[in-house]
C-alpha cells in the first residue's frame, strides 16, 4: 500500500473542482468561457428526458446559473465548437477532440457493421451508400426524411428503426455522418467535411497516440482514478490498454496514493495521480466549493460514476426509470441535491409548463440530515433558480413533501 493517503475531505474537493463545482455560481457565463467549462469536462453527456429540462442544460446551469440553452446551441450548430457523439452515451464533446474519435471510429467499425448488418440483412452496405448519397445530394437530413418503413421484428434490438435509421446511426457512431443539430430532439445528420472545420486536413492518429490521450485527459479531469476509471471516462478504450498505459508511467509521471472513503467502514481505494496533482492534494491549495445547495442532473459527471460517487460522498445513487413504479424507493427521475461539498439527498420534481409551474413531489434527505431553517431557505433558492431555467414562474410543493430519510 502507497505511503501517500489522501483524505476523503480533501480528495472530495480537489474531484469537485475538477468537474467545475468550485467555481461561483453566479459569474457571467460568455460563450468563450462555455466553450472552456465543457472542454474542462471533457463533454457533457446528452439525454431526451426532460421532466425540468434535459440533461445537458441541467449539467451546465448546475455550475453556473447564469448559462442559458441557446448558448449550447450557438456552440454546437454556429460555431462548431463541439460536435456529438459517443463516449459511454450520447455527449457533446469539443470539437479539438475530433481527430481522436476518428480513431475511434475505426476500431468500432468492425464491431459495429457485423452487429448493424445482421439486424438489417445483407443489403445493409446497399442502404448505407443510399443514405450517404441521399445526404450529399439533399443535405442535412433527418431519419423521417426517408421514406423506408420500421423493421416491427421485436426479436432484434433497434425494431423500430427503419433501414435508413439504422444506417444513419451505424455512419453516426463511426464517422461517416455527424449530427449537424437537433430538431425536437431529432438529430439532423449531414457529411463530416460540411460540419467539423478542417475536416480533410486533421492529422492521423495511432492507437498509441489514443490511449495516452485518452488516459492523460481522463486523469486531469478526474484528478485521480484507477485503470478501470480511466478506461471507463471516454469509454473509447479498453481496460486492458489503461493498466499497460499506467504500468509504462514512470513515477516523474505517474505515482500511486490511497484515498479514504466517505464512509468509515469503507474500503480506501489505491488510485494512480501525477505527482503534482498529489503536491496540490497534500498543500489543501484547491478552492471549496460554494455553501450553496444546487440539484444536478442524474446524468451529471460528478456522479456518473456511481461506484466512485458513493466512495466519495457516501451517496448511492440509481435512476429508476426503468423500476417499476410500485417497487420504485424514491421516483421516475429523481435528481441529486449537493450542498457545499457534499451529498445530501434527492428531489423529486417535474416542471409544469402549461401551469407555468415547478411542481416539488418529494425530498428525501440522508440520514442523520434535517431541513434546517438555513438548508430550506438554500433550497428555495436552488429550485427558483431552476424554475426560471426551466421557464417556470413558480414552485409549487405537494403536500408532505419531505419524506423520511
Amino acid at each position: 500500500m502507497s505511503e501517500f493517503i489522501v483524505s476523503n475531505s480533501s480528495a472530495r474537493r480537489l474531484f469537485m473542482a475538477r468537474h467545475g463545482l468550485s467555481e461561483p455560481l453566479r459569474a457571467r457565463l460568455s460563450q468563450a468561457a462555455l466553450a472552456e467549462k465543457v472542454h474542462a469536462l471533457g463533454f457533457v453527456q446528452i439525454d431526451s428526458i426532460s421532466t425540468v429540462e434535459r440533461a445537458h442544460h441541467m449539467i451546465l446551469h448546475a455550475r453556473n446559473h447564469t448559462y442559458r440553452q441557446h448558448q449550447l446551441a450557438r456552440l454546437h450548430e454556429r460555431e462548431a465548437g463541439i460536435f456529438e457523439n459517443w463516449t459511454h452515451d450520447a455527449s457533446l464533446i469539443p470539437t479539438a477532440f475530433y481527430p481522436y474519435w476518428q480513431r475511434a471510429f475505426e476500431r468500432r467499425k468492425a464491431k459495429l457493421h457485423g452487429q448493424f448488418n445482421r439486424w438489417q440483412g445483407g443489403e445493409f452496405q446497399d442502404r448505407i451508400q443510399h443514405v450517404l448519397d441521399q445526404i450529399a445530394s439533399n443535405g442535412p437530413m433527418l431519419a423521417r426524411d426517408f421514406d423506408d418503413k420500421p423493421d416491427r421484428d421485436r426479436d432484434r434490438w433497434g425494431w423500430n428503426w427503419h433501414p435508413s435509421k439504422t444506417a444513419l446511426e451505424y455512419l453516426w457512431r463511426t464517422g461517416g455522418l455527424v449530427v449537424a443539430r437537433r430538431e425536437g430532439f431529432q438529430k439532423v445528420y449531414d457529411l463530416p467535411e460540411r460540419v467539423i472545420p478542417d475536416h480533410g486536413a486533421l492529422a492521423a492518429v495511432s492507437d498509441t497516440d489514443l490511449v495516452d490521450w485518452a488516459c492523460s485527459a481522463a486523469l486531469d479531469r478526474l484528478g485521480f482514478a484507477t485503470p478501470a476509471e480511466l478506461a471507463a471516462f471516454w469509454d473509447i478504450i479498453t481496460l486492458d490498454e489503461a493498466k499497460a498505459w499506467a504500468a509504462a508511467q514512470s513515477q516523474q509521471r505517474l505515482t500511486r496514493a490511497v484515498v479514504e472513503a466517505a464512509e468509515k467502514d469503507a474500503k480506501p481505494r489505491d488510485v494512480l495521480l501525477r505527482p503534482e496533482t498529489l503536491e496540490i492534494l497534500q498543500s489543501g491549495d484547491f478552492p471549496s466549493p460554494p455553501g450553496a445547495l444546487r440539484v444536478l442532473s442524474p446524468f451529471d459527471p460528478a456522479i456518473r460514476d456511481r461506484r466512485r460517487a458513493q466512495h466519495l460522498f457516501g451517496f448511492d445513487y440509481r435512476i429508476e426509470i426503468f423500476v417499476p413504479a410500485a417497487q420504485r424507493q424514491y421516483g421516475y427521475y429523481v435528481f441529486p441535491l449537493l450542498e457545499g461539498d457534499r451529498l445530501i439527498g434527492r428531489i423529486d420534481m417535474k416542471c409544469d409548463r402549461n401551469a407555468g409551474v415547478l411542481d416539488v413531489q418529494g425530498l428525501w434527505l440522508e440520514p442523520r440530515l434535517q431541513l434546517t431553517p438555513k438548508r430550506n431557505s438554500k433550497l428555495e433558492q436552488a429550485l427558483a433558480a431552476v424554475a426560471e431555467f426551466a421557464g417556470a414562474d413558480a414552485v409549487r410543493f405537494a403536500d408532505g413533501f419531505l419524506k423520511g430519510s
